[in-house]
């Protein structure tokens, strides 16, 4: 992966060919930093950082400076929708001791790839996908047809892969190295902290849900 901007094409070039637009959820930037670099060859991406499941704020405006790194180096347009934790905790509720990998997690893949979905649709993209699949810890079988339920619905195309394979996830290890990326512990809501206790997510549920601009 070079992380260069795409080199702008001379007069002597052929026309370059029109791809279609995909919007690209991104979880993180080192598992993105793969996705991105795959699908590149066959889309026009637009990143979409939607991610109110994260918590504490503090992490969340890490991750996204990593994603925002990211998308500058390749010169790909990032859209950063509203941090609202709100919405997020009461789509989850009733399922917070739920264990990693079940309903509460794929409550949380439907609420970001609505999200995500939505926007495609009102800004006339065709095409949409995630990078959740990369990580070892999310079920691309899962995860897929959700995405092609809802795409279904809004009349768009979702990319079943598992980015995962092919040494995906590996990939995104060594990427992730070589550009120093920040690399989280845990996915992202409370609920999977290696460190959590029932006390602090009952802490965090109370505390305010986020910043408040766009």
């Amino acid at each position: 992966m070079t992380m260069e901007a795409p080199a702008v094409p001379t007069t002597a070039d052929a026309a370059p060919k029109e791809l279609p637009r995909l919007l690209l959820h991104c979880c993180c930037a080192p598992c993105a930093s793969y996705v991105l670099e795959a699908l590149r060859p066959s889309f026009d991406l637009t990143c979409y950082f939607h991610n109110p499941n994260i918590d504490p704020s503090d992490e969340y405006e890490r991750r996204l400076a990593e994603m925002q790194r990211l998308a500058a180096c390749l010169a790909i347009p990032l859209v950063i929708p509203r941090y609202d934790r709100a919405p997020w905790r009461q789509a989850v509720r009733g399922h917070e001791s739920q264990p990693e990998g079940g309903s509460r997690c794929l409550i949380c893949y439907r609420f970001r790839l609505e999200a995500t979905a939505r926007y495609a649709a009102e800004n006339g993209i065709p095409w949409f996908t995630s990078t959740l699949s990369v990580s070892p810890h999310k079920n691309a079988r899962a995860i897929n047809p959700i995405g092609q339920e809802i795409a279904g619905s809004l009349g768009l195309r979702f990319y079943s892969a598992d980015f995962k394979k092919k040494d995906g996830f590996k990939t995104s290890l060594q990427i992730s190295r070589q550009f120093g990326f920040y690399r989280q512990t845990y996915c992202g809501c409370c609920f999977s902290r290696p460190a959590n206790s029932a006390a602090s997510a009952r802490t965090s549920l109370s505390a305010p849900a986020g910043r408040d601009e766009p």
